[in-house]
This record gives structure tokens, C-alpha cells and sequence, in this order.
């Protein structure tokens, strides 16, 4: 009895760090995606806080934004298939 009780329990803590390993997955992605619009979005905030004017970074955030989208709308899975068969 004592030994299956062992293996359950690595098994749910096997489980566990695969969900983590997914999550982490995710937010690597979507930071890639949209890396450089929450790093002007920080720099605008950060700018009017000091009492400066952020309106440069506030447009490059809107520029990546555009750039993120453009790009998502871009990647379909139709056209990772295509790179498979290019080779």
C-alpha cells in the first residue's frame, strides 16, 4: 500500500510541472509578441510620472501594437505546414 500511495504522488507532482512548463511556454510566447509594446507602454508611464512628456513612447507602444497584430494575423497554421513541405 505504501508504495502506491508513492507513486501517485509523483505522479501528480509530474503533472504539476508539465501545467508549469506550459504555462511558462505561454508567457515566453506571448512576451515575445508583445515584448516591446509593454516595454513603451512602461517607458510613456514611467515619463509622465517624472512630469515629462511620454507621447513618443505612447506611439511607438501603438506602433508595436499594429507590428503584434500584423504579425499574429500573419502566423496560421497553414503556413507553418508550408515551411514542411518547402524542404
Amino acid at each position: 500500500m505504501q508504495k502506491r500511495q508513492g507513486r501517485q504522488g509523483g505522479q501528480g507532482m509530474t503533472e504539476y510541472i508539465i501545467v508549469v512548463a506550459l504555462v511558462a511556454v505561454a508567457a515566453i510566447a506571448v512576451y515575445q509578441l508583445f515584448g516591446q509594446v509593454v516595454r513603451s507602454q512602461t517607458a510613456a508611464m514611467a515619463k509622465e510620472l517624472a512630469g515629462e512628456d511620454g507621447s513618443e513612447q505612447s506611439r511607438m507602444a501603438q506602433t508595436a501594437a499594429e507590428a503584434a497584430a500584423a504579425q499574429t494575423a500573419a502566423k496560421t497554421l497553414k503556413s507553418f505546414t508550408g515551411n514542411a513541405g518547402a524542404q
